[in-house]
């Protein structure tokens, strides 16, 4: 469980977040981390349904898409992302890492979410862009589907891939949440 203060870090993408406010402190109103992105960083293109995501850029260069437009937010500029907007961000420097505040708000499942994938990163489990393979990523995607969806193919196929993908994904042993062999014991479970 995540809590104030806690870091993690993805080395395969690239991110370091601390975490300044969460879910639990909030009563699930909304999760606050400060970001470090080294210049390699890309995120995916996606959007979240029912979650708006605001980010205030601290240093760096931050470049976004929303939709169709594109902007480079700098030191002191903020870019608020209403829910579902097609978008991604990406550190728009050569060689700078990138420095930003993100909040999301309602929080969801987003900690929860953020930290599986970056545990199957750390774990190996994902490949050079920091995704799992299909199936894996199918079980991950149909337990967060209010948190993240992607901007193509449309939502009713996304529905029914994850509905035939989520399945067969648990039945190769998959869950929604990943845990580190090991970190069960770490867990008190």
């Amino acid at each position: 469980m995540i809590r104030q203060g806690d870091s993690i870090e993805n080395q395969v993408t690239g991110e370091r977040l601390v975490f300044i406010k969460t879910s639990a402190e909030t009563n699930g109103e909304l999760v606050v981390v400060e970001a470090f992105v080294k210049p390699s960083f890309v995120a995916s293109p996606h959007l979240h349904p029912y979650q708006e995501e605001r980010f205030e850029v601290l240093a760096g260069e931050v470049g976004f898409q929303l939709g169709k437009s594109r902007l480079i937010a700098r030191p002191g500029q903020c870019v608020s992302v209403p829910a579902g907007t097609p978008h991604k961000f990406w550190n728009a420097s050569d060689n700078e890492e990138a420095h930003f505040v993100c909040s999301v708000k309602p929080a969801l499942q987003f900690e929860r979410l953020i930290e599986t994938m970056f545990r199957l990163a750390a774990d190996g489990k994902t490949n050079r862009k920091g995704m799992p393979n299909p199936l894996r990523l199918a079980v991950v995607a149909h337990a967060h589907y209010d948190d993240v969806r992607l901007p193509f193919p449309p939502e009713w196929m996304q529905r029914i891939g994850l509905a035939l993908g989520a399945p067969l994904g648990r039945l190769l042993g998959y869950e929604a949440i990943y845990v580190p062999l090991g970190a069960e014991a770490a867990l008190g479970g």
